[in-house]
Order: C-alpha cells, then structure tokens, then sequence
C-alpha cells in the first residue's frame, strides 16, 4: 500500500479553537508503510491502556504545536525532532477530554521504537495494509455518538486516535471509510 504524501502536504486542514492545546506525531514509516503508536501505561490518569500517537499536552515554554509533537514523543519514545520530516497536518479535533488534538504526518526512519517514559506501556508499528483491512475495522454507534475501531495484531485502536487514524488512511491511501464498514 503506498502513502501519497503529496495529497497530505497539498491538504488545507480545519482548526478548531478552545479546549487544552495538545498536539500528536502521526509517524509513517516509510519501507513497508507503518505507523507507530503508543499503548498508554495503566497508571495514567486521562486514557489509560489506550492506543495514541506520540504527543500530549502543550507546555507553555513550547513555541509551537509542532514543537509540542515533537517533544512529546521525544519524551514517549526516544523520537528526536531532527529525525522527523513534516509531511502535513491533518484537521484539528476536540476531544471528550476537553483536548484539541493537533496532528501532524511526518516521516520517520525504520528503526526500533522503544518505551522511554512511565506514560508508555509499549510501542506498535502497524502495518498500513493491516490498518486498512475491511476485517479489521468496526463502527459502533453509542449515544449518538460514531465510535471507529481498528484492531491490528492484538491492538486496538479506537477514540480520538482512531479518528485522526481514519482521516489519514482516506487522504493518504485509496482506503474508504464507507467501503470498509460494509465489507
């Protein structure tokens, strides 16, 4: 499955505005198209034992969002800022935390990605291919709320994760959200 990052760089993505400033990496490796992400330790307070791209909450010394991302996952799991390539941004989201999540495609290089922060668990590079297997994608619909999940290699990714997820997979691959929920 091929990543088109010229789409994702040429996309105009929405802001949105209130809420607690945060921002997330959606990191691509590029060799057999993958994602990293993080499983949260079981100790946090906010989302515990759930999937999440590197990132969090923005520090009022950051001098940006990006710079935010890029420290975040510094932090989480040992991805130094000078060995992301920004690609582009996706839409800003709210979350039901009272967050708005910033995220930002980069690349990054094929390499071993280990926990080195008390907040991460573990992490998980999926496969795109997996990703956007019709088998592994499900939608519930609870309090009129649309609840996406993606379960790859005994992980499941699904919340606001799991939308910045499926925003990237339809703007970066040929993957279509309606396709895949009837297949």
């Amino acid at each position: 499955m091929e990543i088109d990052f010229d789409r994702v760089s040429r996309y105009e993505p929405s802001t949105a505005t209130g809420g607690q400033p945060a921002s997330v990496l959606v990191p691509v490796v590029d060799t057999e198209p993958s994602l990293v992400f993080t499983k949260r330790a079981e100790e946090l307070p906010d989302h515990p034992g759930q999937m999440s791209f590197p990132g969090g909450r923005r520090e009022p010394g950051d001098r940006s969002r990006l710079v935010t991302a890029c420290r975040e996952a510094d932090e989480e799991i040992g991805l130094a800022a000078d060995e992301v390539a920004v690609a582009g941004r996706l839409d800003d989201i709210r979350t039901v935390t009272d967050f708005t999540v910033r995220p930002y495609v980069v690349r990054v290089p094929d390499r071993e990605y280990e926990p080195t922060s008390p907040e991460v668990a573990a992490v998980a590079v999926l496969p795109v291919s997996a990703l956007t297997d019709p088998g592994n994608y499900t939608v519930e619909t609870r309090d009129d709320r649309r609840i996406e999940y993606f379960r790859v290699d005994g992980y499941t990714v699904w919340g606001a994760t799991a939308r910045i997820l499926a925003r990237f997979l339809v703007l970066a691959t040929d993957w279509e959200r309606e396709r895949a929920q009837r297949e």
